[in-house]
């Protein structure tokens, strides 16, 4: 009875001395588990305007992958996913000013009528314009004159509120982007 009391009394011993290893263990996959900056997190959403109109959805699809904190997604969606954990799901609204902004007035340019291809002419229609860096820009027909066409370059979402239905699926720890760089030697002044 003294040798199982003796065992009982050693198995408890180490156990409380790897608890705290044990505890700083799960503390630790606990806090890789929190949507935080740098954190790699894949997420179901659907996206939605605030009449309840659903804009777009990946449910059934490839998770959105983002980094935490990197400007990926809209800044007021950003915001409001840092803390989560995963598997949580969350409803955000996010206004206009911290999604894709107000619409601008000043966003609107008038264009000759013969800059526009004949298919595309219809309040509405989206166009595709060149950016100043080849980048390609989509444009709104917004008002078609006698002869001149008034295009909306504001994006899309500007001035809507738009909620998402969240779901995180993953929560990935920062990833390094590059490998550290060897210091550079300090050049040395050239004699004049």
């Amino acid at each position: 009875m003294r040798i199982k009391l003796l065992a009982l009394a050693a198995a408890l011993a180490v156990l409380g001395a790897a608890s705290p290893a044990i505890l700083r263990s799960a503390e630790k996959a606990k806090q890789d588990n929190v949507v935080k900056d740098g954190s790699v997190v894949s997420l179901q959403y659907s996206l939605s305007e605030e009449d309840g109109k659903l804009i777009e959805s990946n449910k059934g699809k490839d998770p959105l992958k983002y980094t935490h904190g990197s400007k990926q997604i809209v800044p007021g969606l950003e915001k409001e996913l840092a803390g989560m954990t995963m598997g949580g799901e969350k409803r955000v609204k996010v206004k206009p000013e911290d999604a894709y902004g107000l619409v601008n007035s000043k966003a609107f340019q008038e264009v000759p009528k013969e800059q526009i291809p004949a298919n595309g002419m219809k309040v509405g229609a989206t166009l595709a314009a060149k950016g100043p860096q080849g980048q390609e820009i989509p444009v709104r027909i917004h008002e078609i004159k006698e002869k001149t066409v008034v295009l909306d370059l504001n994006h899309p979402m500007a001035g809507k509120t738009l909620l998402f239905d969240i779901k995180i699926l993953d929560i990935q720890p920062s990833v390094p982007s590059s490998l550290p760089q060897p210091a550079k030697p300090a050049q040395t002044p050239q004699p004049k």
